[in-house]
């Protein structure tokens, strides 16, 4: 972490919980989160969105959406655009996690289109980057989350970049319990902040948050936000248990 840098937790609830459950949980959460000396941010399924942003009224918590379209209306069945979460109060939401980029065939190309209306729209965008284990161990890494990045962020000029939020999530550790030690995780972060340094400038690169999502959770949160270069985490499982997300947003001092 980084004190020029915003640090951001966010937690990222996948598909889970219903509104009433949503409200329960927030306000669990709430208290975890007050004077925290970090942003706190909780991303829900779309229906959670009005209850959660109610939920966290007057609190310091924001709320993400987990994706939206990339136009502002029209002939999409079943998507939901920009302004519609902003209407709601939303301030970010998640862009190419992984799961989308898997399931619904997400590319490249569409988070790049993605994250530039939710910048136009005033979202903050939370932009998932990661390699598979296949990758890894092919040593790919490096060449596939740079290009990753540099179509993603193909739309966002160079003043509008410090409001992206870069995720980094190694797939082979999300959900599996599997962690990047804190030195792999740091070394992926700073070659994303080198190469983000490459396209806008050093300046620039210092002031974005990277966050790691790999399986960070209550017991491994404190090291890993240790790292010069992570500034933050997008955290599933745990954020659904009160006790442990509020372990991470202490965690990160």
């Amino acid at each position: 972490m980084n004190s020029n840098r915003k640090t951001i937790i966010a937690g990222n609830w996948k598909m889970n919980k219903t509104p009433k459950e949503a409200e329960a949980l927030l306000k669990e959460i709430v208290p975890k989160a007050a004077g925290a000396a970090c942003e706190v941010v909780v991303c829900t399924p779309y229906v959670d969105l009005p209850a959660a942003c109610e939920t966290v009224k007057g609190s310091n918590i924001k709320v993400g959406a987990e994706n939206c379209h990339f136009k502002a209306s029209g002939a999409y069945t079943g998507e939901i655009s920009t302004g519609m979460l902003t209407e709601l109060g939303v301030s970010y939401v998640i862009i190419g996690h992984s799961e989308r980029r898997e399931y619904f065939a997400e590319t490249d190309a569409t988070v790049a289109e993605k994250v530039a209306v939710a910048l136009e729209a005033g979202l903050g965008p939370i932009m998932c980057v990661g390699e598979s284990l296949e990758q890894r161990e092919q040593n790919v890494t490096d060449e596939h989350i740079r290009t990753q990045i540099k179509i993603g962020l193909s739309k966002v000029s160079k003043e509008n970049m410090p409001k992206v939020v870069i995720a980094y999530e190694p797939i082979w550790a999300i959900g599996t319990g599997k962690t990047a030690t804190s030195a792999q995780a740091q070394e992926v972060c700073k070659m994303i902040r080198g190469t983000l340094a490459e396209m806008y400038g050093a300046d620039t690169a210092e002031k974005v948050t990277i966050q790691y999502g790999g399986s960070m959770n209550a017991k491994n949160a404190a090291e890993l936000l240790a790292q010069p270069d992570i500034d933050g985490g997008l955290i599933g499982g745990a954020s659904l248990k009160a006790e442990d997300f509020g372990a991470i947003i202490a965690a990160a001092k």
